[in-house]
């Protein structure tokens, strides 16, 4: 039976860190499903199928890695692609609490999906994308944090913005 995970996020924008984590999953699990959360409550900066899109050009090498998108209950996608954990990135310990709180919940509804922490390298535990977006708006320079097709969409989708 193939082990599969989902790691489940905004990705808005999808960051170094995420890579990172993304390609130590890939390496635990048979199959990894990021799982692009649609969460229009968070006013993302890229649409749903722009997240998925530069997701799907940045992971193209993982062989193992598929991209999808969900909207709804987490636990019911993972069901549903027959998964048998989610994999969550922490960065710094303000990030458990929430992360805790949430592999508790998950646990609750369906017993039978387990919650897997991961951290990223040290160099990207400052990492978010909020920052990266804030940085890209203030007009510095994101090629430290972000993939190179993830700097252009910012580039491109901030230029937009401002006209």
């Amino acid at each position: 039976m193939m082990r599969t995970a989902i790691y489940p996020g905004s990705f808005d924008p999808l960051t170094n860190g995420h890579l990172d984590v993304v390609q130590r999953a890939a390496k635990l699990f048979d199959h990894v499903i990021i799982a692009v959360a649609k969460n229009e409550g968070k006013h993302p900066l890229f649409t749903l199928d722009e997240r998925v899109a530069l997701a799907k050009q940045c992971l193209k090498s993982l062989p193992n890695v598929k991209v999808d998108s969900f909207d709804g209950l987490l636990v019911d996608y993972v069901v549903s692609k027959k998964a048998r954990a989610i994999v969550r990135g922490l960065r710094a310990i303000s990030d458990f609490e929430f992360e805790f709180q949430l592999a508790l919940m998950n646990r609750k509804l369906n017993e039978n999906v387990e919650t897997i922490f991961m951290m990223p390298k040290d160099t990207y535990t400052f990492l978010s994308s909020r920052i990266v977006k804030e940085i890209a708006r203030l007009g510095g320079d994101v090629t430290p944090f972000v993939p190179g097709p993830v700097k252009l969409a910012l580039k491109k989708k901030l230029k937009l913005a401002l006209k």
